[in-house]
């Protein structure tokens, strides 16, 4: 089914709530960008849609209609239609005439595939699949001189003309361990889940970069059967419960002021004994983290002793009330940006966006940038291998390698609202 968006705007603005000009969009666009001529011939298409090897690149002008390929049957249909509505607000403030999006949507390979065959031709720019599955499918058509942006999470596929936008944990991590040093000791708190085992999978790279000291990496079921037994693992409960019930018992046979004075002050205590670790990091998000942070403090893992840390996961407005994670820290950027986008989204579909709404605006603003000053593909190749900077919705971001690099920032949950601290 396709769908098409043709949204005819001004062209003045690129961000309405970010930028000021085109200009802007590009941090160091004062910069020239390096245009290295093509070392060999390369293919156009012929009547077959194949390559034909004589033309150049420095030849294929860019197609200013974009196909945005989305899912609409699957498990991921709730946040592609939220794609969808982002992608509204982002055409709209774009505000540019000679540029439009077609949408369209496929409910099985086959018809994926489809779209790619028949769209597939030099200087085509795709968005999309959203999944792992779903561009390892349709990255064979790289052959095509296309360029295709991906929300995919598999950061191998990251290359030739796929380029990959998303959260990933990994500029997480390093913004994490960055602010962190060598004297705080480290516990890891993640669910056995594909995210929380990769968390896992990785997090020691980020611990000797940074010579930082982790002491336990500990998982937990996804349906928090076994929380309450791991939490009361990490934090020693039963040993340090018995040890305060040992000393209280030792107290109580002795009359003495000094004892009575430590008795009546120890049995105001849950446990006795510290903790062999400084910082929890609990890479987790959604329902879970609610469920899961106030029994952390109930089996006497003190949030004002012990800094909580999230991951990216934390960024949902839901969690800065909770009255556990007051004080807690977690790698993000401020929502400065992304209120004005909310609003609107909220005013347009009376719902609220979710997360990952933002990166598609993020996408189209980059696109619309391209279009606009380039007409050359090959100039549009040189720039995005260029590791510019660019000022989107979810803050500073740079391309390397072809895999979106983010700029967080630390930010510390309180009264409500998270704001950063460096």
């Amino acid at each position: 089914m396709i769908n098409n968006i043709l949204i005819f705007v001004f062209c003045l603005f690129i961000f309405s709530c970010s930028m000021e000009t085109v200009n802007k969009f590009v941090e160091n666009n004062n910069k020239k960008p390096k245009i290295e001529e093509p070392q060999q011939n390369t293919p156009s298409e012929n009547s077959n849609n194949e390559i034909n090897s004589k033309d150049k690149l420095t030849n294929i002008d860019v197609i200013n209609v974009i196909e945005v390929v989305l899912p609409s049957k699957s498990e991921n249909n709730y946040i592609a239609d939220s794609f969808v509505n982002s992608l509204e607000i982002a055409v709209y403030d774009l505000q540019n005439e000679s540029l439009s999006f077609n949408v369209r949507r496929y409910s099985s390979d086959q018809e994926l595939n489809k779209i790619f065959f028949d769209n597939s031709r030099s200087g085509k720019i795709f968005i999309g699949p959203l999944t792992t599955s779903d561009t390892k499918i349709v990255k064979k058509y790289c052959n095509k001189n296309i360029l295709i942006f991906s929300f995919a999470s598999d950061r191998g596929l990251a290359n030739d003309c796929v380029f990959l936008f998303n959260f990933f944990i990994e500029d997480d991590l390093d913004a994490i361990f960055s602010y962190l040093n060598e004297k705080n000791k480290i516990a890891l708190l993640y669910p056995n889940n594909k995210y929380g085992n990769y968390v896992n999978s990785i997090i020691d790279d980020y611990s000797k970069k940074y010579e930082s000291t982790l002491i336990y990496k500990i998982p937990y079921n996804e349906d928090l059967s076994d929380i309450r037994t791991i939490i009361k693992q990490l934090g020693r409960y039963d040993f340090r419960k018995k040890e305060l019930e040992r000393q209280i018992s030792l107290l109580e046979s002795k009359k003495d002021e000094i004892s009575l004075a430590s008795l009546k002050k120890l049995k105001r205590f849950e446990t006795i004994g510290e903790l062999d670790f400084t910082h929890l990091i609990i890479s987790d998000g959604n329902i879970r983290i609610l469920e899961l942070a106030p029994l952390l403090p109930f089996y006497d893992i003190d949030p004002n002793r012990i800094k909580f840390v999230g991951t990216g996961l934390w960024d949902e407005k839901s969690f800065f009330d909770e009255p556990s994670l007051q004080g807690a820290i977690f790698p993000g950027t401020e929502l400065n940006k992304r209120i004005e986008f909310e609003k609107k989204y909220m005013d347009l579909f009376l719902l609220p966006p979710p997360r990952t709404s933002t990166i598609i605006y993020d996408v189209s603003s980059l696109i619309n940038y391209l279009t606009i000053t380039y007409e050359n593909f090959n100039q549009i190749n040189a720039f995005l291998k260029g590791n510019n900077r660019f000022v989107g919705l979810d803050g500073r971001f740079s391309i390397e390698n072809n895999l979106i690099k983010r700029e967080l920032s630390i930010l510390k949950i309180q009264d409500g609202k998270a704001e950063p601290i460096m």
